[in-house]
């Protein structure tokens, strides 16, 4: 009988990890950790310790999607860096253990966040985290590529004329209906793309309050999780990223913002408060074309919940929630429009 994606053959599992992992003792329980919409993830509790699991989700899937391969690489790369990563401790190529590829790491014991208005923190303190958000960001973006031999992490050229292409791709191919600001999108991201300034960074593609692991006790990030998306791009396509968080609304399946919020009332740096720190960090005087940035960023956004979806209906989502998220890719995308249409640049 084939197994889900929340089922692993624990058995069978720790017989090959006792084999090809140093220091691996069984027997393991593997329960799976309930949130995130892509690559199943699963505590392991073994006799040897407690590691994380990270799987491509059984079925078919949109070409170079799920890239566990890429993920180990990029944290493996990253050990010794002011980047706070996991420990990688063995890539799994082979179908048959599992049933698709996997990679262990080590299990970072802290606080991951999920409503980014930080209810669970004191109000004096809020600034803190979202600076330690900033700092870590500018780290990733300042990771020196030859050093940590990451030179050929991505393709050359343009990255958001790569980027438009890619996620125009993936929305088609995974398209369930037709939204007319989808369809817009498309026509006008890659006739908007900023003159190329030649800025090529590691980024990670993802950046977000919920995959970051604080520390249990203060303002400090022990890991970033989550390298699905990373590649060799934009800065500023991060930045922008997780700026949309301070748009989108605070109430919507599976996504959370600080839309409605008054943001100084309660702790945190505006959108301007948050990007100026950054370029302070990065000695970057002025960001022109903001509005692109986010419009961009909207549409992948859309694109990456249509996937989701899709794959709900497969039957090969990771989360329970995936059922819920096609009804959010014309919200989101009509973010874009507004922001396109307003000409909006940093509030």
């Amino acid at each position: 009988m084939s197994r889900g994606v929340s089922e692993l053959d624990e058995e069978k599992l720790a017989g090959y990890l006792e084999q090809q992992m140093p220091g691996f003792m069984g027997p393991l329980k593997a329960s799976k950790f309930s949130d995130g919409q892509s690559n199943p993830t699963f505590k392991i509790e073994a006799e040897s310790g407690t590691y994380v699991l990270r799987r491509k989700p059984p079925g078919v899937l949109l070409k170079s999607a799920h890239a566990v391969d890429r993920e180990f690489r990029v944290i493996s790369a990253l050990q010794g860096t002011d980047v706070p990563v996991a420990t990688p401790y063995h890539l799994c190529q082979d179908d048959e253990v599992i049933g698709s590829w996997f990679y262990i790491m080590s299990f970072e014991d802290g606080r991951i966040f999920w409503d980014p208005s930080l209810p669970e923190i004191k109000q004096e303190d809020r600034w803190d985290y979202f600076d330690e958000m900033n700092r870590v960001m500018v780290a990733i973006h300042e990771v020196d590529l030859e050093k940590t031999g990451l030179t050929d992490y991505g393709a050359p050229g343009n990255y958001f004329e790569r980027q438009t292409g890619r996620w125009s791709k993936q929305y088609e191919a995974s398209r369930t209906d037709k939204f007319e600001a989808m369809e817009h999108l498309m026509t006008w991201l890659p006739e908007n793309i900023p003159t190329d300034d030649g800025s090529i960074s590691l980024i990670h593609g993802d950046y977000r309050l919920d995959n970051l692991i604080f520390h249990k006790d203060k303002p400090e990030i022990i890991a970033v999780v989550d390298w699905e998306l990373s590649t060799l791009g934009h800065p500023l396509a991060d930045l922008s990223y997780q700026c949309m968080q301070w748009r989108l609304p605070r109430e919507s399946p599976g996504i959370r913002g600080l839309g409605e919020l008054k943001r100084a009332e309660i702790g945190l740096p505006t959108e301007a408060e948050y990007v100026r720190q950054y370029c302070e960090r990065r000695g970057i005087e002025k960001i022109e074309g903001w509005p692109f940035y986010l419009a961009f960023n909207f549409f992948r956004l859309a694109a990456i919940v249509q996937g989701v979806y899709k794959r709900a209906l497969d039957g090969n989502a990771s989360s329970q929630k995936a059922h819920m998220l096609g009804a959010l890719v014309p919200v989101i995308a009509q973010y874009a429009i507004d922001v396109i249409n307003r000409g909006e640049e940093i509030k």
